[in-house]
């Protein structure tokens, strides 16, 4: 997304925003299946990264899922030096923006926070974008921080190819976790600090709707 001044929108015209994008489809979800395979269980705090198009709406949605800690957004998939919101942007950096999720695994696992992902925080068929946001900086794509993520991240993925729950192929992409950078200070919570922020209501406001109906018990004010 390109970083403007938060704009502040009257009550009324929020409303009507949220509901032409319901009925324009700019927020297309499903409910995807509950996964075979996940992680087991351990009693220590976790981490996961995930990115899927402008970090503001990842966040925003994990924000609001219960177990989870904490959710940060910045960089990944390049390198420190090039891990800044100017550079990233051009596209050629390597970086995803991304989102570490910080969990508690006795409250939400891994493959549920893959299964929240398919569902309502991104569109998996989309190659190097999503909604208003194109370039490789907006991919879908997962960077599973230990071996156990990684087999179940490519695990879910085939059973939702086998489930052929999306018209189109599952081209999200399972990539090896090289860091993860936190962003820019002002990027932190912007959905929550933002609300009524144009770009937040088209594209990343419905999403946080469509966690609140699909999962409500993962749901968290």
């Amino acid at each position: 997304m390109t970083m403007t001044k938060p704009i502040l929108l009257p009550v009324a015209i929020v409303g009507g925003l949220l509901a032409l994008a319901g009925t324009a489809g700019v927020t297309a979800t499903v409910m995807a299946p509950k996964p075979l395979v996940d992680v087991p269980a351990t009693s220590h705090r976790e981490v996961a990264v995930f990115a899927g198009g402008c970090f503001w709406g990842v966040e925003g949605v994990y924000e609001h899922v219960r177990g989870v800690i904490d959710a940060t957004s910045g960089y990944s998939g390049g390198s420190a030096v090039t891990a800044h919101y100017e550079m990233t942007g051009s596209g050629t950096t390597g970086h995803a923006e991304a989102v570490r999720v910080t969990f508690d695994p006795t409250r939400i696992s891994y493959g549920e926070l893959l299964r929240i992902y398919f569902s309502v925080v991104a569109d998996p068929t989309l190659k190097d974008r999503q909604g208003p946001d194109t370039g490789p900086q907006y991919r879908s794509a997962l960077f599973p921080t230990s071996p156990a993520q990684a087999k179940v991240a490519r695990s879910y993925i085939a059973q939702l190819d086998k489930a052929k729950l999306f018209a189109r192929p599952i081209v999200t992409t399972v990539e090896a976790y090289k860091g993860f950078y936190p962003a820019e200070a002002y990027h932190q919570n912007f959905m929550a600090r933002n609300p009524t922020y144009g770009y937040i209501v088209i594209n990343d406001r419905p999403k946080v709707e469509a966690l609140k109906k699909q999962f409500p018990s993962a749901w968290r004010a």
